[in-house]
């Protein structure tokens, strides 16, 4: 079983916090531009891209600072946990999301493009 590398991306987002956490933290938000569907019973999600359905459990949830969510599929391996982090930088106060998710090492790449577009949808119905 290949290993999977941790990785962080920053992404500077002209918002306030609370828009970007409503699009982080629940099932209506994460709708709107990280999968095609996403539906939520309790802290179970479970998202749907195009037919393709992963559940996750929401583990741990500190309102206007971060969200985790681990793989359900996948929770005995490492790497099976993906995050979002609010930060606001303490002197221009601009807020950053910051994603910290694992990938093989051969598609490292291509999952950050994949975040990449994922935030290029988010910033567009976030209107920036």
């Amino acid at each position: 079983m290949p290993v999977k590398t941790k990785f962080e991306i920053e992404y500077p987002l002209r918002a306030s916090a609370e828009m970007i956490y409503k699009r982080i933290s629940n099932s209506a938000g994460l709708s709107e531009w990280f999968a095609d569907n996403v539906t939520q019973q309790g802290s179970m999600f479970t998202f749907d891209w195009n037919g393709n359905k992963q559940r996750a459990k929401q583990i741990e949830n500190e309102r206007l600072r971060h969200v985790t969510y681990q793989w359900i599929d996948e929770c005995d391996e490492e790497g099976s946990v993906f995050k979002f982090l609010l930060r606001e930088d303490e002197l221009t106060k601009s807020l950053s999301l910051i994603i910290e998710d694992f990938a093989d090492e051969d598609e490292a790449d291509e999952t950050i493009e994949l975040w990449d577009k994922q935030i290029g949808v988010l910033k567009r119905k976030l209107g920036i």
